[in-house]
């Protein structure tokens, strides 16, 4: 199947899953040839990555596939090339080019108007900024990316589509260097907290979309810019995860003790680790710098809460039984047993109806409306 018809047959995807609606996003997703952005990659091979390109049989099905394709590990470029000559190689992916329905998702979101100049953080391969370059024109759109080999491959291969948006090379936290003000920020990368460089430059009313990274919780955020370093604006129902900002990258994982006093437990692991049965967000505001992590020690995984306190909790599976040993200074499998509770006695809150205020440095989650009782910081 040529380009062309694998390019419509992912834009129909995409609105059949319910990721697109609007018909000029859906003729971007119908127009710009991501395969022009992605010449090489790496997919899953047991456990390391193997290199595709385009002389490889498969290359334009994956291309146009739904899936996200990892373009480069261990910030080093020179894995690629390894991997292509003497098979795959390990690594921990830091920079790809997003799943198409998180891509789709996340630009309907920034409600994007006729005449909006947008400012994209996190450029990559530069397919994201040639979507929104065929929808608001290339002098509307400006992209950075801490990566200097990748904007100028991005620069490239958007010149090569006919896209010409300002593109620069630098921290995209500090937002773009040349001090134009904006009307959208989008940023295809997550943050821990809402850098105020995109505050300051976006006018007044101005709509900011961005994932928050979380060990627990993370997801799409639409902030409304106020006067200065202020914003206020809602979590999204709609889910999107993405890789963090280099400068947002969290520590690397403790080694955990063996545990040894085991008890049940009725709270289901599912609960804490999938977004979509909503009490995951909840989880993240109780349990703040809680993280989730998947233990492959045994004859089936098992389930793991870490915090940098040196706090843990662990999970196995007896006689259909879920168990729970801990310890630390605090027992956080306890903690996240007070949590459901809570979620359950305020109703099971959806992700949606929480909201977040920026005013400055004071950064802070609230239930319902931004009065509320309720609270967490950021």
């Amino acid at each position: 199947m040529g380009a062309q018809r694998l390019r419509r047959r992912l834009a129909r995807q995409l609105v059949e899953e319910g990721a697109l609606h609007e018909q000029r996003w859906v003729d971007a997703f119908r127009t710009v040839p991501r395969h022009a952005f992605l010449p090489r990659f790496f997919v899953p091979a047991d456990g390391a990555w193997a290199a595709v390109d385009r002389t490889d049989p498969d290359w334009l099905e994956r291309v146009y596939s739904r899936d996200v394709l990892v373009t480069q590990l261990d910030d080093a470029p020179e894995q690629w090339a390894r991997a292509r000559e003497s098979g795959p190689v390990s690594g921990v992916p830091t920079s790809s080019s997003s799943m198409p329905a998180i891509m789709a998702i996340m630009l309907e979101e920034l409600l994007v108007r006729d005449g909006n100049r947008v400012l994209e953080v996190g450029t990559g391969t530069g397919y994201n900024a040639g979507l929104l370059s065929h929808r608001c024109g290339s002098g509307q759109v400006s992209t950075i990316d801490v990566d200097p080999d990748l904007v100028a491959a991005a620069r490239e291969r958007l010149a090569g589509c006919g896209y010409a948006p300002s593109c620069a090379a630098g921290d995209g936290a500090l937002g773009f260097p040349s001090g134009i003000v904006f009307d959208r920020v989008l940023c295809t990368a997550s943050v821990s907290r809402i850098p105020l460089a995109w505050l300051e430059q976006t006018v007044p009313g101005g709509l900011i979309v961005t994932t928050l990274n979380r060990p627990l919780g993370g997801g799409l955020v639409r902030l409304t810019a106020g006067q200065g370093a202020t914003a206020e604006g809602h979590v999204l129902a709609r889910d999107g995860r993405f890789m963090p900002l280099r400068a947002h990258r969290l520590p690397a994982l403790a080694q955990l003790p063996e545990p040894v006093d085991w008890r049940p437990t009725r709270l289901p692991v599912s609960l804490l680790v999938k977004p979509r049965l909503q009490f995951e967000f909840f989880a993240s505001l109780e349990l703040p710098g809680v993280q989730p992590i998947q233990l492959h020690d045994g004859a089936e995984p098992t389930f793991a809460l870490t915090h940098p306190d040196g706090s843990w909790a662990r999970t196995r599976h007896e006689n259909s039984t879920t168990e729970v040993a801990q310890g630390g200074p605090r027992a956080l499998w306890d903690l996240a047993e007070n949590a459901y509770a809570r979620w359950k006695s305020l109703g099971k809150p959806a992700r949606s109806r929480f909201g977040l205020t920026v005013h400055g440095d004071a950064q802070t989650f609230w239930l319902d409306t931004p009065d509320s009782d309720l609270h967490w910081p950021l």
